[in-house]
């Protein structure tokens, strides 16, 4: 990573306080690596808390008020961006009194990405349920964070090495699936997934697999009408334009090793069609990816985990990886940038 390359500048939420995100942060504080291009927000006495909770020593953290005085250059450690807790943490009990801290650090995120004063940023893991239950209507980062960039088209995408995987439908009850995947959405989604494989990705020609929605594809009709009458019209509208589409193909056999070798990224139907290959062969590694935004938003791809909070056990293998992503996103944007006003 190279902490002067003004395109790597990173904002990090760091999620749910009661759970591991803070615990996540005290770990970038131990690693071996020049992390001064990234600039967390939470609160500061916090970061401190759980640092000694968890026994370790982070010193005394760059503290910035705002992404003009972030000093990249003068730390190998994460900058800090203040946001105050509402209320005390105790690690591992959730507390309602705490949401709007958690949906002022996105705000914060948001609002300094599309100023373009960090190129990207990474959400640590939070828990719906305290936001909901705070009376705050939340149904996910995903959604929030669409509208909080002016209503934009989200598009779901977990990725782990070897493998993409993009959802048509998100989290939705399986009875409203079908319902919910029309030719004009379907179309929207490929699109853009076409389009940010190749400007945030770095694929000139990407190959995308299509799933079927029923079993078999729907076997001609015979396990359900959805292919014949949504997704193969689509599909072959969009190949006549250019777009190198296979499928859809039946989701029991689609991820056959020869087909993923082939492959640059899988759309699935729904949430619990693709997800379930692409965490039992990357858990831990894999990221969360929302295209479809005119910003770059990474994540984790794990949740809160209360029961490890302050107790040394958590992992951040996930968070390093949502960060290394976002940089390479971010560059990639840049590369397509310079490219288009060449």
């Amino acid at each position: 990573m190279n902490i002067d390359n003004p395109l790597q500048r990173l904002i990090i939420s760091s999620g749910e306080p009661a759970g591991i995100g803070p615990d996540l942060i005290v770990k970038l504080f131990q690693l071996e690596k020049d992390l001064g291009h990234l600039t967390v927000l939470i609160d500061p006495d916090l970061l401190q808390q759980r640092a000694q909770q968890l026994n370790v020593d982070i010193g005394n953290p760059v503290i910035v008020d705002k992404p003009s005085e972030a000093v990249y250059q003068h730390t190998k450690n994460p900058c800090i961006m203040p946001v105050k807790l509402k209320a005390p943490v105790v690690a591992g009990e959730l507390n309602t009194a705490n949401a709007p801290y958690l949906l002022e650090m996105l705000d914060k995120a948001v609002h300094a990405c599309l100023n373009r004063e960090f190129d990207a940023m990474v959400t640590g893991p939070l828990q719906k349920s305290v936001i909901n239950d705070a009376g705050i209507p939340f149904s996910g980062h995903t959604e929030y964070l669409a509208r909080a960039c002016g209503d934009a088209f989200p598009v779901m995408l977990l990725t782990c090495p070897g493998l993409r995987v993009a959802l048509v439908t998100t989290h939705l009850p399986l009875r409203e699936v079908p319902d919910a995947i029309t030719a004009e959405r379907l179309q929207r989604v490929i699109t853009i997934v076409d389009d940010e494989m190749r400007t945030r990705f770095g694929l000139a020609q990407p190959h995308i697999v299509i799933c079927g929605l029923n079993p078999h594809a729907g076997e001609d009709g015979h396990l359900g009408k959805e292919e014949q009458n949504i997704i193969e019209p689509v599909v072959r509208q969009l190949q006549d334009k250019g777009i190198h589409l296979t499928g859809p193909l039946p989701a029991d056999t689609a991820f056959r090793s020869e087909i993923r070798d082939a492959a640059d990224v899988y759309i699935a139907m729904y949430h619990d069609q693709g997800l379930p290959v692409l965490k039992t062969l990357g858990f831990g590694e894999a990221v969360n990816v929302t295209l479809g935004l005119p910003i770059i938003r990474t994540s984790v791809d794990h949740g809160t985990a209360l029961a490890l909070a302050g107790t040394g056990e958590a992992n951040c293998d996930s968070l390093l990886a949502a960060i290394e992503m976002a940089e390479l996103m971010a560059l990639h944007k840049a590369d397509d940038i310079l490219l288009s006003h060449a």
